[in-house]
């Protein structure tokens, strides 16, 4: 009965290190370079949640019970243009533009928020279950996380699941998805309490590469609250602005790599 129970005890040992055998033979993920392409001052009280920049205005979310906000701006280091500060019992999250409108996660709440997005007037509500965590769109759909390792496909005029998407691959797990931006047929997440933003193929969610902000953090002592948050494609500048919460600037990075092309136009 010994013998058994150790030759047992081996043969499960080897079958557990087969399973293995394929994630330890996937190649590291090693972090892409990237260039700053400039450097914007702004307040460094915004928790921020979401950005997005449509090559002329930018909106932006910030986060927190009591103190949350949407915001548009012609210029992230002056004051908005305009702002609506959310009920007090809401905690905003990520936000995109689609068309006319502009989409508004909500952390707990189940509730989705649309507005025109020329005026922020606030147009109609949706519900969805669980958490919302950062939300981005390719045109068609809604994208949205909701810090796993899913994102979820969502249909704009309804909210209803069309699909869902698990991100995977380049041997790591990856789970709190935050932030989203889709850029150059990517979709771009930052990570809940790491410093790196991924970049995950919309049809198989395989990552295809990272780019770690940590030399970007402006808290040397690293609060937990000072993370790296916040994505907004400049298509016309051929990068990324990355920014995070209370962070006191905004950064344009052009990622070596990944979609992003060697450009005279800084």
């Amino acid at each position: 009965m010994y013998r058994l129970t150790i030759r047992s005890y081996i043969l499960l040992l080897l079958s557990c290190l087969s399973c293995l055998l394929p994630i330890a033979a996937q190649a590291q993920l090693k972090a892409t370079p990237f260039s700053i392409l400039e450097e914007r001052q702004r307040g460094g009280n915004h928790f921020t949640q979401g950005l997005y920049f449509d090559g002329q205005r930018w909106w932006e979310s910030s986060g927190l019970y009591r103190r949350s906000w949407l915001a548009e701006y012609t210029d992230p280091s002056e004051k908005p243009v305009r702002r609506k500060w959310l009920p007090g019992r809401l905690f905003a999250e990520g936000l995109t533009v689609l068309g006319d409108k502009l989409y508004l996660l909500t952390y707990k709440a189940g509730e989705l928020h649309i507005y025109n997005a020329s005026n922020l007037q606030h147009l109609e509500v949706k519900q969805y279950n669980g958490e919302g965590w950062g939300l981005t769109s390719d045109g068609e759909s809604l994208i949205m996380s909701n810090g796993s390792n899913k994102l979820t496909y969502r249909d704009p005029d309804t909210f209803e699941v069309k699909r869902q998407l698990k991100v995977h691959g380049a041997g790591e797990v990856w789970s709190n998805l935050n932030e989203l931006e889709f850029a150059e047929g990517l979709i771009w997440a930052n990570i809940w309490q790491d410093s790196r933003i991924i970049a995950i193929d919309p049809i198989s969610g395989e990552v295809r590469g990272a780019v770690d902000l940590n030399r970007l953090n402006p808290d040397v002592r690293k609060h937990p609250d000072t993370v790296a948050n916040g994505i907004a494609w400049d298509k016309k500048r051929n990068g990324l602005w990355v920014t995070g919460k209370f962070w006191k600037q905004l950064y344009l990075i052009r990622p070596e790599g990944l979609g992003f092309r060697k450009s005279a136009v800084q």
